[in-house]
């Protein structure tokens, strides 16, 4: 089984806080749909002459903006795929594919809804990001708390029955009480997924250059673990299972194609700036420029890079993604050189209680565990031999 991530990079106006790849230039968009189309072909001839079967589990339309394509668009990308990468197959992958495509609020209609639902999509995943219109507007977002909760009362209206909301925390200023009332409205509108990420601070964008020039302030670390821990005991006593550090799902709900990531199953990126990992020791990402990209598709010279992981990337790789979900990190998965090494490196956190290792030998974070989890996943990495 694999994934298939599609970058779709544009976006109408940029959040000040995005670090993704993305741009305003709207006028590329069926240039760039022609290059995605383009690379399937281009990368789906390898697979025809190697003789490599792909069961394509899940799609996965991120951004930027996704639903900034037009309806003709996202079918044209659609058909392609199924054209590509049933090509060894003896049925199509979209019977039980798990299709999701990232939206803006603003952008959903009840034309739009009906019609992505028309196409095959089955998931929605939604920027709410705060139920506060002021701190919307702080964030540079194009939409307004209101119209989150409309969107969802039309996705519903067309059949979409598995609707995912980014929620985000630790805004300047922010109040643990502010954070709990951003939760009550995202549980009102009775989603199946939520993603909660504390406000981040990546070099590079206007938000960091506002925390540099001194006129915001990031919030107390002290604060920010109490609205964590605020999150977690709220989401999960309204039902949701927190399977991943920030993820929270309905029993049954999981987002499929973010849990291949973290099981490390194969998946395909296409387009500017998406990598593609073939679950063992391959990986490739696309040139962070939509111009070059498509340049080189029309050429038929893809521009990418690639790298061939070595054991102590593998491992470390592993490590990073399985501590990140509840199942936690699989030990027995190991050989007895990283499995000891793991388990020397993390005695002193287990000791502590911010790690736990299972009777059947998976290395999990404790809850108390959760909040310092980079520092953790950081000193359990192998950089060099030992």
């Amino acid at each position: 089984m694999a994934g298939i991530y599609i970058h779709i990079p544009f976006c109408r106006s940029r959040c000040i806080y995005c670090g993704f790849y993305s741009t305003t230039g709207l006028e590329l968009r069926q240039r760039y749909v022609d290059a995605l189309c383009k690379e399937m072909m281009i990368r789906g001839e390898k697979l025809e002459v190697s003789g490599e079967r792909i069961d394509i589990e899940t799609i996965y339309f991120g951004g930027g903006t996704p639903s900034q394509l037009t309806i003709p668009q996202l079918n044209q990308l659609l058909i392609y795929i199924n054209k590509v990468y049933s090509l060894t197959s003896h049925h199509s992958p979209l019977t039980s594919t798990e299709i999701t495509i990232e939206v803006n609020p603003d952008d959903v209609t009840p034309e739009y809804a009906t019609a992505i639902k028309q196409l095959g999509v089955n998931r929605v995943s939604m920027g709410a990001q705060t139920f506060d219109n002021r701190r919307l507007r702080f964030l540079n977002r194009r939409h307004t708390a209101e119209q989150v909760s409309e969107a969802v009362k039309i996705l519903r209206q067309a059949g979409i029955q598995n609707i995912s909301i980014d929620l985000m925390y630790g805004f300047p200023d922010e109040t643990l009480e502010d954070l709990d009332a951003d939760i009550t409205q995202a549980l009102a509108l009775d989603v199946e997924h939520i993603s909660s990420y504390c406000l981040m601070y990546e070099e590079g964008t206007p938000l960091y250059r506002l925390l540099e020039e001194g006129k915001v302030s990031e919030t107390d670390e002290e604060l920010e673990r109490q609205m964590y821990y605020h999150l977690i005991d709220r989401l999960e006593a309204a039902g949701y299972e927190h399977y991943e550090i920030s993820n929270f799902a309905r029993p049954s709900f999981r987002s499929r194609h973010n849990s291949s990531y973290w099981n490390l199953t194969p998946y395909i990126g296409l387009g500017a700036a998406a990598h593609s990992f073939d679950g063992k020791a391959y990986r490739r990402w696309n040139i962070s420029d939509i111009r070059q990209y498509i340049e080189g598709i029309e050429n038929g010279q893809p521009r990418f890079e690639e790298e061939l992981l070595d054991e102590n990337t593998r491992y470390n790789d592993m490590l990073t993604v399985a501590l990140r979900t509840n199942e936690g990190l699989d030990l027995n998965k190991l050989s007895d050189y990283y499995r000891n090494y793991c388990i020397r490196e993390a005695q002193h956190y287990i000791n502590d209680g911010l790690l736990q290792l299972s009777p059947k030998g998976h290395l999990h974070l404790t809850r108390i565990g959760l909040f310092v989890s980079d520092m953790i996943i950081s000193d359990l990495m192998l950089i060099e031999d030992v």
